[in-house]
């Protein structure tokens, strides 16, 4: 691989532009081809950073054949992945694709079937974990520090969606659901954080408030805003998704929690907070612990990684993503994040989705082959 990687960027809008400035940040690439049928943002990814001028593509299938490019980056509209993904994986070129990875499950199972025995590597985009605090606070619980592993809560409270071309991510048809449009890296998160597999899911939402006043060939936006999500594992561990997209009057949106046997560690953002705290007296049953919500024990520190040179939309975690990427690019080294992993969550949202239209729990065995459960 030469020094310097040449990326093709397929899908121009936010986070195809996104994508674009991390690798500029990054240093060790330059983006040569970016593809995207809608001339408006194509241009505006071809003006985003001085001294490269990228071929300019409406059709992501002349980008491929190009020869213009070392690796290729998938962030068009997630109901386009799937196609886009079958041309990809029928060249030699490393790809990274944007979560969600499918909207089908069927389409997840064939792109799997076409990438046996490539030997370019698929990494599905799943930042959530590359953030600073969220990182460091995996490490700590998989170093042993809080004991055995019994529960991840992750809530969310924020703003609507954001606006798109098109206003694309207004219906499920396009987004998988907002469950696997928003949430698949919960759900791959709570995978990592646990080291296990999802067996069952329950969940309860609905759209409550947001973009019921819209209306698009005359049809209402379908996607739900707001959910509780239960996801059970195989040990008895558990993990539970709180959803609000209509609450980003917040000070920390984002806020992850991991309990064990022998502590607690907690991870806010934005304001990188990571708290970690140990029972007292745990094993002993004689012995009153600590009181809870005194905070006696618990230390508070800010996370950042002083190597980030552009903290973009995801706190950095993007940009430490493209790092490993390249990295592994360069030396020939697995995806972190392979297809599999990308389809089971993407499987998760699709089961939790269909718990809420159910009423019932969603056995993941009902969703995907044994296998992949």
């Amino acid at each position: 691989m030469k020094e310097k990687i040449r990326y093709g960027i397929i899908g121009c809008g936010s986070m195809g532009r996104e994508h674009l400035l991390n690798l500029h940040a990054m240093g060790g690439a330059e983006v040569t081809a970016i593809a995207d049928p809608h001339g408006p943002s194509r241009d505006a990814a071809a003006m985003l950073v001085d001294g490269w001028r990228p071929a300019l593509f409406e059709r992501h299938e002349d980008l491929l054949a190009s020869g213009r490019c070392d690796a290729v980056v998938i962030a068009s509209p997630n109901h386009t992945h799937a196609t886009v993904l079958r041309d990809a994986l029928a060249t030699d070129l490393p790809i990274l694709a944007e979560k969600p990875l499918v909207t089908t499950v069927a389409d997840g199972l064939d792109l799997l079937r076409r990438a046996q025995g490539r030997k370019a590597i698929t990494w599905v985009a799943q930042e959530y974990r590359y953030m600073p605090p969220v990182a460091e606070m995996i490490r700590i619980a998989h170093a042993g520090e809080i004991g055995r592993l019994h529960q991840v809560g992750i809530r969310e409270h924020r703003e609507p969606f954001y606006p798109k071309v098109g206003d694309w991510n207004r219906f499920s048809a396009n987004t998988g659901g907002t469950l696997v449009e928003k949430c698949c890296h919960y759900f791959n998160l709570m995978e990592l954080i646990l080291r296990e597999r999802a067996v069952r899911v329950f969940a309860s939402g609905g759209q409550r408030v947001n973009h019921l006043d819209e209306r698009y060939d005359g049809k209402v936006p379908d996607i739900l805003d707001s959910a509780y999500v239960i996801v059970e594992y195989a040990s008895g561990a558990r993990a539970m998704l709180d959803l609000c997209m209509f609450a980003e009057n917040s000070t920390d949106n984002e806020h992850i929690v991991i309990v064990g046997a022998e502590g607690k560690l907690e991870s806010l953002l934005p304001s990188l907070t990571l708290r970690h705290g140990r029972r007292a007296d745990w094993g002993r049953r004689e012995v009153w612990g600590q009181p809870s919500g005194t905070g006696r024990g618990v230390s508070v520190r800010r996370v950042w990684d002083t190597n980030i040179r552009y903290a973009g939309q995801h706190f950095g975690a993007s940009y430490i993503e493209h790092q490993k990427f390249a990295q592994a690019v360069r030396e020939g080294l697995p995806a972190e994040i392979p297809l599999d992993e990308g389809l089971r969550a993407v499987a998760v949202g699709l089961a939790a989705h269909r718990s809420i239209e159910t009423g019932a729990p969603v056995a993941l065995r009902d969703v995907l082959p044994a296998e992949l459960c």
